[in-house]
């Protein structure tokens, strides 16, 4: 697939990103019906044949249960071909979430994502809100600790995953890059994507797809005809859905 600039970050990605909470975790989901997380074997099989498709962003968190371990077993050999994200500020143990935006517990967490990843550095790390967005970026250290890690060569772009048009918007004054939810059915952050590209600031757009409420075609469509979108993350266990979503992003970009 054709690749795009993701803001002033360097980096090129793919129209669409692979979200990769599935093979992590299947615990207190937002998705319409239940599944079963995949097997080591099964993961393994899907992340190469994801790469394989051209799909070259990688979006995962340490909230994502067993994704992050499973994604450095099965491709870090391969670490060359893809775009790696990840978070800082949620981690899932014991069946719920633990939110932790302080400077030592973002630095233990950025540290351990780089074992688990079986990486030297991260490409991207977004901050990934609980819901207080303006809270986290004013009253905490989490900010200033990934600028830190940025400037240590851990980090190489730095972004926010939030939850409202004032956190994200927020966010502006700092990150390389943000994430937002936008399609069909909310289009709330419009205006700070078209901001956030006038800034030179990547956008990725998660939940595109409302958390597989809507049909992936005029959702995929929807998403990437905004010129101020470098890509959408898409999770999904099934390898044809996910050829079929590559199909539509490449006829947008013929």
């Amino acid at each position: 697939m054709k690749k795009t600039p993701l803001g002033k970050t360097g980096l090129n990605v793919s129209p669409i990103g692979f979200g990769s909470f599935k093979i992590g975790r299947n615990q207190k989901t937002k998705y319409p019906t239940a599944y079963d997380r995949p097997s080591d074997q099964e993961s393994t099989r899907l992340l190469n044949a994801v790469l394989d498709l051209g799909i070259n962003l990688i979006d995962t968190a340490p909230a994502y249960g067993l994704s992050e371990e499973r994604i450095g077993a099965a491709i870090s050999h391969r670490r060359d071909e893809f775009v790696l994200a990840t978070k800082t500020g949620e981690c899932f143990e014991d069946g719920e979430s633990v939110y932790d935006y302080s400077g030592p517990a973002t630095r233990t967490s950025i540290e351990r994502s780089l074992r688990r990843l079986k990486t030297d550095v991260l490409d991207i790390v977004y901050i990934h809100s609980d819901g207080r967005d303006e809270w986290i970026q004013n009253q905490t250290d989490v900010v200033e600790t990934l600028q830190q890690l940025k400037t240590e060569g851990l980090i190489r772009s730095i972004g926010f995953s939030g939850k409202d048009v004032a956190g994200v918007e927020l966010a502006l004054s700092w990150a390389d890059l943000v994430m937002a939810e936008y399609h069909i059915e909310d289009t709330s952050h419009a205006e700070i994507i078209n901001k956030a590209a006038e800034l030179g600031i990547g956008v990725v757009v998660k939940k595109g797809l409302a958390s597989g409420h809507l049909t992936a075609e005029a959702a995929i469509r929807f998403v990437l005809e905004n010129p101020n979108v470098s890509s959408m993350v898409i999770g999904g266990l099934n390898l044809e859905h996910l050829r079929s979503n590559c199909e539509i992003a490449q006829l947008l970009n013929m």
